[in-house]
Order: structure tokens, then C-alpha cells, then sequence
């Protein structure tokens, strides 16, 4: 029986959408999406505070009748899902007993995505599979009479009631199909089409590698800027420095002190030619124009277990007193006591605030933590971008040439700190003012996934690198003092006035006299 639900969106407004018990609620979002006039790909689905599961149809969703449903905001970043492809035969009998491949894949792939990550062979054992460019000759009644013309097979995938047998229906991604997060399981199968195989192939282009091809045309020119953007900088510098032949190494190394740039000195007998080229190399590392930039090489700890961890702590150091339960309590009242929305005014007095309080940050320390556990920590001004970090941990490495990406630790809880998961390779985003870096940031070195295990396994900092690593240390953190024996005294030294209150036998302020409380001053009136 036909009903319908409301669908509220971000503005508040509300549409009435008609549904069935077979309707998905994909397409429930969808045609709520058309009649907002919004995209439906950065929207999701929630039932009083509970997000909904897209995949599911209106029956088995356990929802009711004119329920009231809230389009929230989609997170931009993909997650991964568990996808299983069922094979037909007779590719499922090489891969026995189920005769199915899996692979963790994101949720903004498309079907077609899907069918070609699985028929590249990483996921297959390195088996390959032919699943979007099949064709089977043309034979009479199954004899080998007939002309023998390819026509082409196009894949079936069933996901749970639904199947998807066209090309449109292939672009669709798992995410628009609700598909957010846990496992799915799809099966394939294969119908014989009126196309011939070079037809086939033909519409395959104009649908899919078309667009392939300009993202990565696009991916590809923006690297190749990035890189001409970098060289230009480093020759820049190395010319605006004195020239090689007149200032030795030595001198460059007095100069900078024990934490400045390093000088790949070599470990064995070099010809001329290659000395002259290390000596170059030290003169266009630096990124800044006003010279070298100081770096801090710390090495990994000899230990396997944390230095915090050797610190032994008072058990009384653990336990709440009461100042903490009244603070909580506070705490809790504040978060439920209504506040009103801030007006524009007050927003754009807080972003001016915020964009003052960023203009006046002149520099930040920024520490990177690298595989091996060895950190390095510099100084970044202003005007440094992404790739001014990228490049100082570039000149570190034994191998620069390889792929990584730099990662900014999560935000706290209940701060409004919206940086960037990683840190780009990008010239026009500066870390200050970009990824709002106002205080000593520490970023996580992560190699690329098409880096090899091997490879991850080799040291990772250059030798004359290496070399000049310190030890860290951990300053003695000192004691507290517990001044005044905790409880109430310690609420009072912190909360100021009500330290300086009398306090009776009992342990109550407000001197000795007993103060009546209102509630009990009614009482025994006639």
C-alpha cells in the first residue's frame, strides 16, 4: 500500500515523497534531493538521530507511515567497504569453495570501478578476469555454422533485489546506491547483447574513458606545474646565494651551526665531479630566500617502551575530589540550558577576530614524524606553503624520488579546528593562514601505497642526516604540592572568594551561625 514520508532538508523546507514498501530509500532520497533542487551525492538520511541505511526498501527499513525524515550532510571523505563479487561459471571454479573475490574498495567508486579493480587481477590473486570486454561469436543453434561476428556481453550485477544491466546504471557509485559502510555482496552474470564487440567498445568510451583520461590528464599536469613551480624556487635560491667555488663546505656548515642543513658528505672515494655536485646540492637546498633553514634532527628511541610509561604516579593523582564533580556538574548545565543563534554581526566579528588572531602568528614549529621513528622539526614563516614542508623533508630522504604524504594529527574533541587531514604538495596553500597552523604542529610521514614493502624496510634518512641526530629529552615534570588537603579547600583556592570564607564545625561556609534555607522559612506560620 501506497504511503509517503517528509523529508526535511538543511534549510528547514519540507517535500512529501510517495513510497511504496518496495521503494529503496536511495530513490526516497533522490526525489527529495529533485524537488530541494539539491545534489544527492552530498546528502544523507536520518530517522531521529539515527542514520539510515540507503540500501534498505521502506519495509525493511522500520520506518512508519508519514515519518519524518532529515537530510543531513555527506562527509567528503570515502569510506571503505567490504565488496564480494559472486562469480558465474566458469570463473568461479578458480576460486574455490564460494567461487567469489573480495576487496576492501571506497564508496565513491562506481560499479564499473568495482568490475575493473576486480578485473585488473589485485584483488583475483593475480588472476585475470575478462568481465567488461566479453564477446561471444555468432553460431547457429550453438554449432559452429553462422558468421562467426563477436557480440557483446554485458555484465549483470544483482545487489540484493535490484539488478543493473546498462551503462547508465554503471556509473552509479556504491554510495549513491547506499552503500556507506559494512559489506555487499554482488553477482555477476553475463547476457548476450544485439551489439558487436567493436560497437561495444566504442559506447565503453564515450561512457567511461573519457572521463578517465581528463582526471588524469588533469592529475598529471597539475604534478608536472608543481614540480616546475619547485625547481624554479630551488634554482632561484641558488642563485641568489653566494657562489659554490668561493665558500667551502666547512664554511657553509660554521655558518649554520650543528642544526642547519645537511651536507651529504660522502662515505667513500668520489671523483671530483661528484663532489662539485654534492656541494651544489647544498647550496640550492635551502627554500627560504634568506638562507638556510635551521633543522632539528631527533633520533629514535634505543627503547620499545614509551617513556611515559616509566613515570610512576600517585594513585591519588587519579581519583576525583569534589571540585571535579562540580565542575562536571556545571559542565553539564551549561550543555543543556538553551542558547540563542549568533547573529551575522557577531559571526562576522568572530571571523574577523579569527583572521586577526592568524595574521598574527609570524612563525609555527612543525615536527614530522618519520617511519623509523627519527623526527626532524623546522621553523615556518607566513608566506611557506605545503611544498616549502614537502621539500625540506624531500632533502632528508635516502630515496626523495619516492611518493609519501604528510599527515595532520585529528582535532581535539569539541575544538573547531577544521585543517586538513594531509598537508598537500601544493605551492598556493601556506601553512599558516591555509592549513590554520597557529601552534607547534606535529605531522605523521606516510609512504604512498605504491611504495614497496622493501623498499619501507630501508633507512629512511640520508647518512649525513643521520649523523647529526640528537637524543630527545624529556624534561622532570615536578610534583604538584597538594596545598590544602584536596576536597573543598582545593575548590576554594582555585574558585578565589570562597577560599577566604569562615566555615563552621560542619565544614559549611558563612561563619558559625546555622543559615535556614528559604524553603524551610514557611514553615510554623500561622
Amino acid at each position: 500500500m501506497a504511503t509517503n514520508v517528509k523529508v526535511v532538508g538543511t534549510d528547514l523546507r519540507q517535500v512529501v515523497v510517495k513510497v511504496n514498501p518496495g521503494t529503496y530509500l536511495t530513490e526516497v532520497l533522490e526525489q527529495a534531493c529533485d524537488k530541494l533542487k539539491v545534489s544527492s551525492n552530498k546528502f544523507l538520511l536520518k530517522h531521529k538521530q539515527r542514520q539510515l541505511d540507503l540500501s534498505q526498501t521502506f519495509r525493511t527499513s522500520g520506518l512508519v507511515p508519514g515519518a519524518r525524515l532529515e537530510l543531513v550532510v555527506r562527509s567528503n571523505t570515502p569510506t571503505a567497504i567490504n565488496v564480494a563479487l559472486q562469480l558465474p561459471p566458469p570463473e568461479s571454479n578458480l576460486f574455490p569453495p564460494h567461487g567469489r573475490v573480495s576487496e576492501k574498495l571506497p564508496s565513491d567508486y562506481t560499479i564499473w570501478q568495482v568490475l575493473r579493480q576486480f578485473e585488473s587481477g589485485k584483488a583475483s590473486a593475480g588472476k585475470n578476469l575478462n568481465i567488461t570486454a566479453r564477446g561471444v561469436a555468432q553460431t547457429n543453434n550453438g554449432t559452429a555454422a553462422g558468421s562467426g561476428q563477436l557480440y557483446y556481453e554485458i555484465p549483470n550485477v544483482v545487489l540484493e533485489k535490484r539488478t543493473l544491466a546498462t551503462f547508465v546504471d554503471f556509473q552509479k557509485t556504491l554510495s549513491q546506491l547506499g552503500y556507506n559502510s559494512g559489506g555487499v555482496l554482488m553477482r555477476l552474470s553475463f547476457q548476450k547483447t544485439e551489439k558487436t564487440l567493436v560497437d561495444a567498445m566504442a559506447e565503453i568510451g564515450q561512457y567511461f574513458k573519457t572521463e578517465e583520461e581528463e582526471a588524469t590528464a588533469q592529475k598529471q599536469a597539475a604534478e608536472a606545474s608543481t614540480k616546475e613551480e619547485l625547481s624554479g624556487d630551488s634554482s632561484t635560491a641558488a642563485t641568489a646565494t653566494a657562489p659554490a667555488p668561493e665558500i667551502p663546505t666547512p664554511t657553509i656548515d660554521s655558518e649554520a651551526g650543528p642544526q642547519t642543513s645537511i651536507d651529504p658528505s660522502p662515505t667513500t672515494e668520489t671523483p671530483a665531479a661528484n663532489i662539485t655536485t654534492d656541494t651544489m646540492d647544498v647550496d640550492q637546498a635551502p627554500s627560504s630566500s634568506s638562507g638556510p633553514r635551521t633543522v632539528t634532527i631527533f633520533s629514535a628511541p634505543t627503547s620499545s617502551t614509551p617513556a611515559a610509561a616509566h613515570r610512576q604516579d600517585a594513585d591519588e593523582a587519579f581519583t576525583p575530589d569534589i571540585s571535579s564533580a562540580k565542575a562536571h556538574q556545571r559542565l553539564l548545565k551549561a550543555a543543556g540550558e538553551n542558547k540563542r543563534l549568533p547573529s551575522d554581526q557577531e559571526l562576522e566579528a568572530r571571523a574577523a577576530a579569527e583572521a586577526a588572531r592568524m595574521a598574527a602568528v609570524k612563525s609555527v614549529r612543525i615536527r614530522a614524524r618519520f617511519p623509523d621513528n627519527f623526527s626532524a622539526e623546522w621553523s615556518f614563516g607566513p608566506s611557506d606553503t605545503g611544498a616549502t614542508l614537502h621539500a625540506e623533508v624531500r632533502r632528508l630522504m635516502a630515496r626523495p624520488d619516492l611518493p609519501f604524504r604528510l599527515a595532520l594529527p585529528p582535532p581535539l574533541p569539541g575544538t573547531n579546528n577544521n585543517n586538513h587531514s594531509l598537508i598537500r604538495d601544493d605551492p598556493d596553500t601556506t601553512l599558516i593562514q591555509g592549513y590554520r597552523l597557529s601552534a607547534n604542529t606535529l605531522v605523521n610521514f606516510l609512504w604512498d601505497d605504491t611504495v614497496p614493502a622493501d623498499v619501507r624496510k630501508l633507512p629512511f634518512l640520508k647518512g649525513s642526516a643521520a649523523d647529526q641526530a640528537q637524543k630527545v629529552v624529556v624534561p622532570d615534570v615536578p610534583d604538584i604540592a597538594d596545598v590544602g588537603g584536596g576536597g573543598k579547600d582545593d575548590e576554594g583556592a582555585a574558585g578565589g572568594p570562597s577560599a577566604s570564607r569562615p566555615r563552621n564545625e560542619s565544614g559549611e561556609a558563612g561563619g558559625g551561625a546555622f543559615k535556614k534555607p528559604k524553603w524551610l522559612k514557611g514553615f510554623g506560620k500561622k
